[in-house]
């Protein structure tokens, strides 16, 4: 059984528009062929996608860039802040102590194959990431953007004028470091087993800079992501198809691709476990029907649009074979339970 890495889609607020303004609507339409799935349309979304789309996203802004350190233009942006129940449940601690603390208890609703650590040794303390797709085509880039997600939590607790006692990561040297030194504003190193922030062992204790009113609690951040994120195959390729349900379109091939394996390949592990991609792609797509029909007023013929069906016909045989009613009865049904209700 094949093992595909997933992580939040809040980890790309704001790349697409950062490629569209920086490279131009051309650029980000290629980068979103390689990650095979818009991602623009899904990042803020609570939706979990396979860390290899991330990667593949990464290198294609990277070569329409032709810029050799592209993490570094992304670092800055990156902001834990922004991810989710999960980002509101760390940035809701009372010290930094504390909200790297949840960082660590919270990550498997984030992503799997990463890790999180804390250390600490004499007056320092160490905060690391490890990557699950450290070392691969990419790899450069998306160390820098994580450099800067760490950094984003201890500057929310710390004064404007701190700086890291230096920055670690798992990355060749390159050519020139100043332009890392610039950016991160400390000493960088290179070569380290994972990215790390190290600074001084006494911050763990500050308090928030702007305490937040948040009452982000891990069990909030539990029913926001049940179960965490998905490990299973079926589990991790029903949530690419919902992904692409949501950005307009289902394709076995571009899910296969996300995954970094091939059709084929996916198609038997499939039949392994029992079921195909057609039977998947059908539940998944009358699950989000009946979420749209009891809370949208779409109409049918537009639901049955946004789901990728061929005609509203369509759509109705397909809903009634699973719920026994056509779509205008679920949702005669359910509204009249409602009304009865109130």
């Amino acid at each position: 059984m094949v093992t595909v890495p997933v992580i939040s889609s809040y980890v790309l607020q704001g790349l697409p528009a950062f490629v569209r303004d920086e490279l131009g609507e051309k650029a980000l339409r290629r980068a979103n062929r390689a990650a095979a799935v818009d991602l623009e349309l899904i990042e803020s979304r609570n939706c979990f996608i396979p860390q290899q789309a991330v990667v593949s996203f990464a290198n294609a802004i990277g070569r329409e860039a032709g810029e050799e350190n592209l993490g570094l233009l992304i670092a800055p942006t990156m902001d834990v802040s922004a991810y989710g129940t999960f980002g509101a449940y760390v940035f809701g601690a009372d010290t930094l102590g504390q909200a790297i603390d949840r960082s660590i208890e919270a990550l498997g609703y984030h992503s799997t194959g990463d890790r999180l650590s804390m250390t600490a040794f004499a007056d320092e303390v160490r905060f690391s990431y490890r990557f699950a797709l450290a070392g691969t085509e990419g790899h450069d880039i998306v160390a820098c953007a994580a450099a800067g997600e760490l950094l984003s939590l201890f500057r929310a607790y710390l004064p404007g004028n701190w700086r890291p006692l230096r920055v670690e990561l798992d990355i060749e040297a390159p050519r020139h470091r100043s332009p890392f030194e610039d950016v991160f504003q400390c000493p960088v190193l290179f070569g380290a087993p994972a990215v790390a922030l190290v600074a001084e062992r006494r911050h763990l204790a500050a308090g928030a800079r702007r305490p937040s009113p948040s009452m982000v609690t891990i069990e909030d951040v539990a029913r926001d992501r049940p179960g965490g994120a998905p490990r299973r195959l079926l589990d991790i390729v029903a949530e690419q198809i919902r992904t692409q349900v949501l950005a307009g379109g289902v394709m076995i091939d571009d899910v296969a691709r996300s995954m970094d394996t091939s059709t084929r390949s996916l198609q038997r592990e499939l039949h392994q476990a029992g079921t195909d991609f057609r039977s998947l792609t059908s539940a998944v797509r009358i699950q989000r029907a009946t979420e749209l029909l009891q809370h949208t007023n779409g109409s049918i013929t537009y639901v049955s649009t946004l789901l990728g069906y061929s005609s509203p016909s369509g759509f109705a045989r397909a809903f009634k074979k699973v719920t026994g009613v056509g779509p205008d009865e679920f949702r005669r049904r359910h509204r009249s339970f409602n009304a009865e209700r109130d």
